[in-house]
């Protein structure tokens, strides 16, 4: 009687177990689905018209002009590409399409100096020096896309 007993108790146990497990999964699915939902219907806003992205040079030493839409794509992600034309600012940016062995350096010459810069990168070097990009970020530096057919020239 009393293996029977615990048998019972045992079944509903897994019985209420199972049924906890499986309101639970279906509530994350639901959940999964809304985000995902919402994701997509995000997505669908998104314009995939081409915008071009150039300067056009000013004369007498003032900021060029970056265009109409894309002043108003960087206005409205809050990103930077002029300085401010009233402040005296020195902006220090390196392009990084690849590692010739002096980013170790130039990033432990910024640290000491305290001084923040921007490097553009490469996905390429994204991938194959994670760990420099990893301090650029730490030591408190930014971190721009670079284009992905970016060549390195000598000239």
């Amino acid at each position: 009687m009393k293996k029977k007993s615990f048998f019972v108790s045992l079944t509903s146990i897994s019985a209420i177990i199972a049924t906890l497990i499986f309101c639970i999964y279906q509530n994350y699915n639901l959940k999964t689905v809304d985000v995902a939902s919402e994701v997509i219907e995000d997505l669908a806003k998104i314009s995939n018209k081409k915008i071009a992205w150039g300067i056009k040079r000013a004369d007498n030493h003032e900021q060029p002009d970056v265009g109409k839409e894309n002043k108003r794509i960087i206005d409205e992600y809050n990103g930077m590409c002029l300085g401010n034309s009233e402040s005296k600012y020195v902006y220090l940016t390196f392009d990084a399409g690849y590692e010739a062995g002096y980013t170790e350096k130039i990033l432990e010459v910024l640290k000491q100096n305290d001084v923040k810069a921007t490097f553009f990168i490469t996905g390429h070097y994204l991938n194959t020096q994670s760990g420099l990009v990893q301090k650029m970020i730490e030591n408190g530096n930014t971190v721009g896309n670079h284009t992905v057919n970016y060549v390195m020239s000598n000239i």
